[in-house]
Order: C-alpha cells, then sequence, then structure tokens
C-alpha cells in the first residue's frame, strides 16, 4: 500500500477555502515569518483521502474485530451505549472554564462516580484528576511523600517494590526520588515475606502492589503484609490495573491499602490502546484527604463547585478536570451494571481465565499450579529446542486473526506469555483461541520454520523491531520529484 504521500498529485486537495475573505486580505504578518519554501504536504482528492484512511483502518486489528488476549491490559468489551451517552451534547459543548452553575449536572456526575469508586474500593475521598494509570500512580505516590513530610519524617525515601510489579511502579518510585527497594517473588508467585520482613526499616516510606499480582494470583498474605508495612510507618499503595477480578468481591480499603489508582480504560470498558485515552483516579483513606490534588469537587447544600486551591494539596496534576468523556463512559457502565453485575464481571472473568488455563496445560509449562484470577503466565520454554520462542508464537497467532498476548512480561518468568481473555469473550472464541494454539504446536513439530518466520497473511512480515526502536524513521522522506 501506498503512502498519502506517495499517492499526492498536483492541485488535488480535500478542503474548500473562500475565494476570498476580508479579515483574512487584512492581515499582513511581517515577512520575516512568512515560508520561505514550499509546505511538502501531500495534494490529495477528498474521497481518495477518506478511501486511505479507511484501508488503514481495515488493516488494524481491534477488540472490535479480533480476540485481544493481552495480558494485564483488559481488552474487554466498549459498550455503544457508552459511546452514545458520551457523544450527547450536554456533554460534548461544555468548556472546561464553563461556570460551575452552568454545569450542574456533569459535576454531579464526576462526584457521583467518585463516591461509587470509593464504595466500590472501600476508600474515603479520591480525584478523577489523572489522564492515565502511570499519572495515577505518580499521584498517589506524590501524596505518600506529603503525608510523610507533613509527619517531619524525613527518612522515609525507600519505597518497597515486588519485582512481579508492572514496569510503571519503579518509574514511578524514581520519578519521585525514591530508593527502589525490589522484594523477590517465592515459589508459589507471592512475595517473599521473609525478605520483606528483612526490608523494611525506618526507610520504609512504602510498599507499590498491585493484587491479585502481575502473575494473575491473588495474596494470601496481603493483610500480614499491610500489618508489617504500617508497623514501620510506612504506607500502602493500590495499583490497581489489576482490579477486574475482584470488582464488588474484595475492596483494596480492606486489604489495608491507603492510597490507590484505577484504570477506568481497563476495568470500566472504556476504549484504549495505541496511547489513550485514559483516566486513572486516584482514591485515599481519610488521613490522606487533604494532599489529593486540585481541583476538588465540593457539593455544598444541593449544588456543586469545583475548588481550586487547597492548603495540604499536592497541587495541579493534569489539565481541568480529566478526561471527562472517559469517565461518563465508566460512570454509565457501572450505573448500568449495578453492585451485583459487576460482581458477575469478576467472577465471569476469573471463570475464563481458568477455562484457559487449564486448557493450555498440555501445551505449555504452566509455573503456578492454584486457581488464578483474571489473566495467567505460562512458558513456552519448551519449544526452545526448536528454536522457537514466545516472540514466535505470538506473531503466529496473528496469522489466524488472534491479537497477540502479552509477551517477556513479567520478567521473572521464562519465555513469558501473560493471557487475560475478559469476562466478554464467549466460550466460542475461547475454544477457538485453544484450537490455534493447537495448530501452531502442531506446526512447531512438523515445520518450525513456519511459526519462526511468521506472520505470513498480514500485510507487512517480520519487522526487525530492534532497530526500529533504536533508528525510527518519523517522518516522510520527500524525494526530489515529488517536491518539484
Amino acid at each position: 500500500m501506498q503512502t498519502i504521500f506517495e499517492k499526492s498529485q498536483s492541485r488535488q486537495h480535500a478542503y474548500s477555502l473562500p475565494a476570498s475573505d476580508s479579515a483574512f486580505n487584512a492581515f499582513h504578518p511581517p515577512q520575516h515569518l512568512l515560508r520561505q519554501t514550499p509546505l511538502l504536504l501531500p495534494e490529495i482528492s477528498e474521497l481518495d483521502l477518506t478511501r486511505h484512511f479507511s484501508q488503514l483502518a481495515h488493516r488494524n486489528m481491534s477488540i472490535d474485530t479480533n480476540f485481544y488476549p493481552l495480558g494485564s491490559c483488559t481488552m474487554k468489551l466498549n459498550p455503544r451505549i457508552n459511546e452514545w451517552a458520551a457523544a450527547l451534547p450536554g456533554f460534548t459543548r461544555c468548556h472546561p472554564f464553563s461556570p460551575d452553575e452552568t454545569v450542574q449536572g456533569n459535576l454531579q456526575l464526576m462526584a457521583e462516580l467518585i463516591d461509587l469508586l470509593c464504595e466500590m474500593c472501600g476508600m474515603a475521598a479520591g480525584t478523577l484528576v489523572s489522564n492515565a494509570g502511570a499519572q495515577g500512580e505518580f499521584t498517589g505516590i506524590r501524596m505518600i511523600s506529603a503525608y510523610h513530610e507533613k509527619q517531619g519524617d524525613d527518612r522515609k525515601r525507600e519505597l518497597l517494590i515486588p519485582d512481579s510489579a508492572h514496569g510503571t511502579n519503579p518509574a514511578t518510585a524514581a520519578m519521585n526520588q525514591y530508593k527502589i527497594i525490589s522484594i523477590r517473588t517465592n515459589e508459589k508467585g507471592d512475595m517473599d515475606l521473609e525478605q520483606l520482613k528483612q526490608s523494611v526499616n525506618h526507610s520504609t516510606a512504602g510498599l507499590m502492589l498491585t493484587n491479585p499480582n502481575t502473575l494473575g494470583l491473588f495474596s494470601p498474605s496481603i493483610l500480614e503484609i499491610s500489618k508489617i508495612i504500617h508497623r514501620s510507618g510506612g504506607l500502602l499503595y493500590y495499583d490497581g490495573a489489576n482490579l477486574n477480578p475482584i470488582l464488588n468481591v474484595a475492596r483494596p480499603g480492606d486489604m489495608g491499602f491507603d492510597v490507590m489508582h484505577l484504570n477506568l480504560h481497563k476495568t470500566f470498558s472504556t476504549p484504549h490502546g495505541g496511547g489513550g485515552p485514559g483516566s486513572g483516579p486516584v482514591l485515599c483513606v481519610k488521613r490522606l484527604e487533604e494532599f489529593l490534588p486540585v481541583p476538588r469537587i465540593i457539593k455544598e447544600g444541593i449544588e456543586y463547585r469545583l475548588k481550586w486551591q487547597a492548603e495540604n494539596s499536592i497541587g495541579h496534576m493534569a489539565s481541568f478536570q480529566g478526561n471527562f468523556a472517559i469517565n461518563v463512559r465508566a460512570y454509565l457502565y457501572a450505573k448500568l451494571h449495578g453492585h451485583f453485575g459487576l460482581r458477575k464481571i469478576a467472577e465471569q472473568s476469573v471463570l475464563n481465565a481458568n477455562y484457559l488455563k487449564a486448557k493450555m496445560e498440555p501445551f505449555f509449562t504452566i509455573p503456578f499450579s492454584q486457581p488464578c484470577m483474571h489473566e495467567f503466565v505460562m512458558q513456552a520454554d519448551r519449544y526452545l529446542s526448536k528454536e522457537i520462542r514466545a516472540l514466535d508464537i505470538a506473531k503466529r497467532l496473528l496469522d489466524y486473526g488472534v491479537h497477540a498476548p502479552t509477551i517477556y512480561f513479567p520478567l521473572i518468568i521464562k519465555e513469558c506469555m501473560l493471557i487475560e481473555p475478559t469476562e466478554t469473550e464467549s466460550k466460542l472464541t475461547l475454544d477457538y483461541f485453544i484450537a490455534c494454539i493447537q495448530k501452531i504446536v502442531q506446526e512447531i513439530e512438523s515445520d518450525p520454520q513456519l511459526v519462526k518466520t511468521a506472520p505470513h497473511t498480514l500485510s507487512v512480515s517480520r519487522l526487525d523491531e530492534t532497530l526500529a526502536a533504536r533508528n525510527p524513521i518519523l517522518k516522510h522522506q520527500t524525494s526530489k520529484k515529488n517536491s518539484e
């Protein structure tokens, strides 16, 4: 397929401007600001432009077109009713600087969403301003820093993080100038309690933890972990990326966590991928409420208003009130499902994951035999003798119309594949995935080169991802012929 630049034709255009505009004609910018060379943009008709991007769109894999078992990402159905609601004029036509009295419905929706999330998670207060999970993490750790600073304890400069954690956890800790103490995973896939006890001291600011963890396992030691951290004067941070399987089953606040973020673009079904859009609300217990970022939504009588200043707040973390349209979608998702509907979502996600896990046992090494939560890890190490790695199997799945799962994460698992089917996939889809895996395993035995060189049916074949990362081409290289 040609690029849009290669399709360029002289004097073609996809826009229509007035022949004359008095205001434009009256504007005379300084000569030194005027472009001295042609603007090398493609020239193309409106219909050709439409077809070009439509053809590109049809080449995409998405949750609407393909099974997407991307571990730790919760690629579930995005209900169309949510899209309809988010597009209502009362939401889309409001400016962020609209006076509070003119957007009471919007403020009420955000306030009620915070209350809903707090109730589900066992927290006291929260904010929606964070635009992504990583930004929510950064916000939560900033709040922990502010808490210790107010306590006058400047010794607490260490954060404990499991070796199975999401990569954003140590990145967040480093950005907040903390020393990172890694806690190893034991043979059961849980945190090593003995090392945790040895690592906790007067310098411990807190622990960042995902529960269930990135191995798809719920920690039976969570209450003991909470006691260990709190006895040292530290705080617990909950990475909410894996909240889906415990919705209205277990609450982070009841486990002992003090501050957390959620990923509305995962657990609450809002569209995501390719860098956004996201929403990472931050919730906390009562003693950390004063450190929440601004603006805060305050209810006075029957009216709502934004509070832009607070004495002990960590300040502004994002523009305005976060990704409002994403929050609208999440609010409706929670309202439509209700308490028991959300619990059913959690239960079904666990059932689907355990079904796939059981079916994968004949083909892969399953490092942890106990039941998983919403996702599980499996290892492709038994095929290394055939020079086949997890990457090759993931690439071959693309030929069967299945998006590749997360591979080589968590890093502590050799030839790891992290599978998360979510609750919205049918048994028919899960069985198709099982059949694809079985077929690929047969191919590994009979024709390993076929798997090693996959994919074969896509618009591009196997790419050199290392070269692309180290020497990216980020703009079109216009040839002399095209510029003339």
